[in-house]
């Protein structure tokens, strides 16, 4: 599966008796019915680790993106109607900032690795809490509750699966405890975030801003009220997407086949 493409439901299992293993490109799999595949003795692996890295740095370029208002500032710099360059033309502070991360995964860990090097106070909620060393070694603090977090970030990072449980995890509440002055950065799942909710934040300058690297559904329909907004960049689901992870990832895909094909054990089954 490239792209949750093609769509892995009863009618085409059915049509496939000898199937033994669908390989998904990526980490979620909030697009595939597990029992489904189950019931049909189907096993399924995904791509889970090599797209870790790219993830993050992209998760670190929206923020300071969005922060030093890059593409307004791009925007101006080129328009035929600019004359000059107003000096009370400001973006925020990304060094010394805090950073909340909701989902402290592998690849929230990874952002967390990089804020540390632009000095930032880093907060984190997550399911398990981090050991020691490794809160250590990023200068991490765990927030047991999510709204302690929201209330003292300037950004807050979302790097979580999608399930029941994190399935609109960011709605008009959240985005009430958030300061005014904070920014919202999706880098796991559109559906995590209240769409409407948080169109109604940003018009309202409840919140700041926004970054999206996701969101539902993709593409937005090109009259959606968040493609109006100048205080949000949205890029296309692009977390993972460069040329070496993704010749990764087809390689983690094919590995994975051939050991379902062959009965070994599959590497990244889910």
């Amino acid at each position: 599966m490239w792209y949750q493409k093609p769509v892995i439901n009863e009618e085409l299992l059915q049509s496939l008796p000898n199937l033994k293993i669908v390989a998904s490109s990526g980490v979620g799999i909030d697009h595939l019915d597990l029992n489904l595949l189950s019931s049909y003795g189907v096993k399924v692996s995904n791509t889970p680790f090599v797209v870790s890295t790219d993830t993050a740095d992209l998760g670190m370029a929206l923020m300071l993106a969005s922060s030093r208002r890059l593409v307004e500032g791009y925007q101006m710099a080129v328009s035929p109607d600019t004359d000059y360059f107003p000096a009370d033309w400001l973006g925020a502070e990304v060094s010394g900032a805090t950073l909340g991360i909701v989902g402290m995964g592998t690849i929230g860990y990874k952002v967390a690795e990089r804020a540390k090097a632009f000095e930032m106070k880093i907060l984190y909620h997550n399911r398990n809490r981090r050991n020691r060393e490794e809160e250590s070694a990023v200068g991490a603090i765990y927030c047991k509750k999510i709204d302690d977090l929201l209330q003292q970030s300037d950004f807050v990072l979302l790097s979580v699966n999608l399930t029941p449980q994190t399935h609109k995890l960011i709605g008009k509440r959240e985005l009430e405890l958030m300061k005014p002055t904070a920014t919202l950065i999706n880098i796991s799942r559109g559906l995590v975030v209240d769409q409407d909710a948080l169109v109604e934040a940003l018009r309202n300058k409840v919140i700041k801003a926004a970054a999206l690297d996701v969101t539902y559904p993709e593409p937005l329909p090109r009259d959606h009220p968040l493609l109006k907004l100048k205080n949000v960049i949205i890029t296309p689901h692009i977390g993972s997407a460069t040329k070496k992870t993704r010749c990764l990832m087809m390689e983690n895909m094919t590995e994975s086949i051939q050991a379902g094909l062959t009965g070994l054990p599959i590497p990244n089954e889910v």
